[in-house]
């Protein structure tokens, strides 16, 4: 388990394969909550490659020294990114 935030990963390794292969994060908020989005590719063993890439928030809790995944929410698709930096944008802008 991790013990700060720069040590959590999405990584996942199965049968020797990273089925999910983290690219980069982004540490959005640190503490007791912490909130990190990550940017991700998973392999699809079908056509033996990557996805394009992914992205996902999630939340951990610190407990007992360690982080928890509380929470997760996976971006469906370039179009839903963009929808959601466009509605940022908007309503910081007001």
């Amino acid at each position: 388990m991790a013990s700060t935030p720069d040590e959590l990963t999405i990584n996942y390794s199965e049968g020797g394969i990273d089925v999910v292969k983290e690219l980069d994060k982004a540490v959005l908020s640190k503490g007791a909550w912490t909130t990190i989005l990550f940017r991700y590719q998973d392999w699809d063993a079908r056509k033996e490659e990557y996805s394009k890439d992914r992205y996902s928030i999630r939340r951990y809790q610190k407990r007992n020294g360690e982080y928890q995944q509380k929470s997760k929410f996976n971006i469906s698709s370039p179009d839903q990114a963009r929808q959601l930096i466009e509605s940022l944008n908007k309503w910081l802008d007001e």
